[in-house]
């Protein structure tokens, strides 16, 4: 983790047009092209620019290919999906994790508290613990206490992992305690996300310490932190996108459907058989329809009078715009993980009826349309998410055909329904690890051999410049602490 030049992200960004329009020409005897400070407000546009290369690029693929998603056809997207992947391939993941978050959101807090600008400071520290739980979600061990340091800590040691996640709540503790505060200017627009409201920042760190507790299998705590999280889909964490090629477009859409098009389809995947009408899968019910959301997850092509579904939905229409349009958003923390968390908590912990209330609040948003594209809810495709009873989840019910009793079948329903919301996104890979070697969920088979991964592979170049990084390297099939526990 070397050092990032200011610079770097700096200049990398106002390339992509994504920052606020913030004047650089105060000084006209300045050489522009070498800057050497910025102010706080623009090195957070920078670090969640980065947070967002973290969050939807190709750890988000890689991880969709490994939680049956998407599927990879070819170069080397095809070896990746068949579990034969190196480090090299996370490089641009760490150093977009350490230099492009980490790094900047460290400078971010250091020139706000000179000022006791509080509240970028709890921003910041929000938009640091999702890039670093990612990462001790997806490596294992990680730098964290001594990382981005370079010049006191040449070598940051890897903490263990659950040592990591408890660091990480501390971290958010500390951001919502700024969000609190009431202290410090609003960055405005410089906040790409939520344009400096406190509130919406301490209710997205609610619901990380949420999902953190959920990884980490803290069922009761995992209940408590999301009953303060996010409490409607309007107050979701998420990235905006536009229909400027190569500056705004969704990450997902600019690899799918333009620069490495033929690498990724959902050919193979699990998660469209679940959804689709047509297969011997398909998960509705007289109470559920989930012709619209398949239709909104994924193209279809019709052979023989059956949709077959052949890619992640990138339509990007005025009329049809998929789950990975264009202009599609991408979601970083939402209403949606909030509620279904809160769900499987109480599930686990209090009972099956608190379990089934949650569940059905979730329900009642789907039947309002969800997470569908307005352009999904015109009423060409059905969908229907009516509340379920208790009758449901006894032997024999529409939700228990096989025997479970009536708390398992209800956590798989649970279970299930966080697999098919987070289509695309790194968090479903998590939940599949947690719940791998319990007796309901979803189950995969493997693309390759007869082992499902793990974990993702540590930078090769990190690897290779810091002496304390983890000798041997665990490999893809090695799990991690919270998921051996």
């Amino acid at each position: 983790m070397k050092r990032a030049k200011l610079i770097r992200a700096a200049g990398l960004f106002l390339m992509a047009g994504m920052l606020s329009c913030e004047s650089m020409v105060d000084n006209l005897n300045t050489d522009l092209n070498n800057p050497t400070d910025a102010s706080a407000n623009l090195i957070l546009t920078g670090a969640q620019l980065g947070n967002i290369s973290v969050q939807e690029g190709h750890l988000a693929r890689v991880a969709a290919m490994w939680s049956g998603y998407f599927t990879g056809t070819d170069r080397q997207y095809k070896d990746i999906y068949s579990y034969n992947v190196t480090g090299a391939s996370f490089n641009d993941v760490w150093k977009f994790t350490y230099q492009g978050v980490v790094e900047q959101t460290k400078l971010v807090i250091q020139k706000s508290e000179a000022t006791n600008n509080r509240l970028v400071q709890g921003i910041a520290k929000v938009i640091q613990a999702n890039a670093l739980g990612t990462a001790a979600a997806c490596f294992g061990d990680i730098p964290f206490s001594e990382a981005s340091d370079i010049t006191n800590f040449p070598n940051p040691a890897f903490e263990p992992q659950i040592q990591v996640y408890g660091k990480l709540q501390t971290l958010l503790d500390e951001a919502i305690a700024d969000l609190e505060s009431g202290l410090g200017t609003s960055p405005g627009a410089a906040d790409i996300h939520f344009a400096g409201d406190a509130t919406k920042w301490k209710d997205a760190a609610y619901t990380l310490k949420s999902r953190f507790y959920l990884e980490t299998k803290e069922y009761a705590l995992a209940a408590t932190a999301a009953e303060k999280g996010i409490s409607t889909a309007a107050r979701s964490l998420v990235m905006t996108h536009g229909t400027t090629l190569n500056v705004n477009e969704n990450l997902m859409y600019a690899f799918i459907a333009r620069s490495r098009v033929g690498d990724i389809n959902a050919s193979l995947a699990l998660a469209p058989t679940l959804l689709n009408p047509a297969s011997a899968t398909y998960r509705g019910n007289a109470k559920t329809d989930e012709t619209a959301r398949f239709n909104h997850h994924f193209i279809t092509v019709s052979t023989t009078g059956v949709a077959i579904p052949v890619s992640p939905n990138t339509n990007s229409s005025a009329t049809s715009r998929g789950l990975f349009g264009q202009s599609a958003p991408y979601p970083l923390v939402t209403f949606s993980e909030n509620v279904l968390t809160s769900a499987e908590a109480l599930a686990r912990t209090t009972g099956f009826a608190a379990g089934l209330a949650k569940l059905n609040v979730y329900r009642a948003y789907l039947n309002t349309g969800g997470d569908l594209d307005a352009t999904y809810k015109t009423g060409t495709f059905k969908y229907k998410y009516e509340p379920y009873t208790a009758e449901d989840f006894a032997s024999g019910g529409i939700l228990n055909k096989t025997g479970l009793t009536a708390d398992q079948a209800l956590l798989k329903e649970i279970l299930m329904e966080r697999y098919i919301t987070f289509n695309g996104q790194i968090i479903g890979f998590n939940d599949l690890r947690r719940t791998r070697s319990e007796a309901v969920g979803v189950k995969l088979t493997p693309s390759a051999g007869a082992a499902l991964p793990e974990r993702m592979i540590y930078s090769e170049a990190e690897v290779n410049s810091n002496t304390s990084a983890p000798n041997p390297v665990p490999g893809v099939f090695v799990k991690t602490a919270v998921n051996a526990k």
